[in-house]
């Protein structure tokens, strides 16, 4: 049985232990959930028959600053662990954010990493709807144009938008 509810205090050290194999830490998950105590952030966590199965947060103000001069909410940090992908837990996380985002917002943003590990979520993404926001891609944070040149890592980001009601 899959659920889904807001990250509580009590359920740090089950993530953390759960998504250490993906190098996440128990910090990361302690900075979240005050995050999500002052209301800048979401967070959605997915158990199947109680174990932990991914996680999903909602950014209210987007750092990326098209997102956010848009009063666009992002959705950020989207994981679904290994073992439980091709289950639709992730579909039932983005279905769930993407409810929650349209009490606040008619467009969602995401934002998707360029490198191949990030293949599956480009899939998923193009598969709900989400589409780039013509604005390119950044590096760490800064625009790239023509001629830069730029390390293939995490941070290297597609923007994505989708409307919703």
């Amino acid at each position: 049985m899959l659920t889904l509810a807001e990250l509580r205090e009590t359920d740090i050290a089950d993530v953390a232990k759960a998504f250490a194999v993906l190098n996440k830490s128990e910090q990361q998950y302690r900075r979240y959930f005050a995050e999500q105590e002052t209301l800048s952030r979401f967070v959605l966590v997915a158990r199947s028959d109680g174990a932990v199965a991914g996680y999903v947060t909602i950014v209210w103000h987007s750092d990326y600053a098209p997102f956010r001069e848009a009063g666009i909410p992002e959705i950020q940090d989207f994981n679904v662990l290994p073992a439980f992908r091709r289950q639709r837990i992730g579909s039932r996380l983005m279905e769930e954010a993407e409810r929650l985002v349209a009490k606040r917002s008619h467009v969602c943003g995401i934002g998707v990493g360029l490198h191949h590990d990030y293949g599956a979520a480009q899939r998923l993404y193009a598969l709900r709807g989400y589409v780039p926001d013509a604005r390119g891609i950044t590096s760490h944070g800064r625009r790239v144009n023509w001629g830069d040149e730029v390390k293939i890592d995490d941070d290297l980001v597609l923007w994505l938008t989708k409307p919703i009601s």
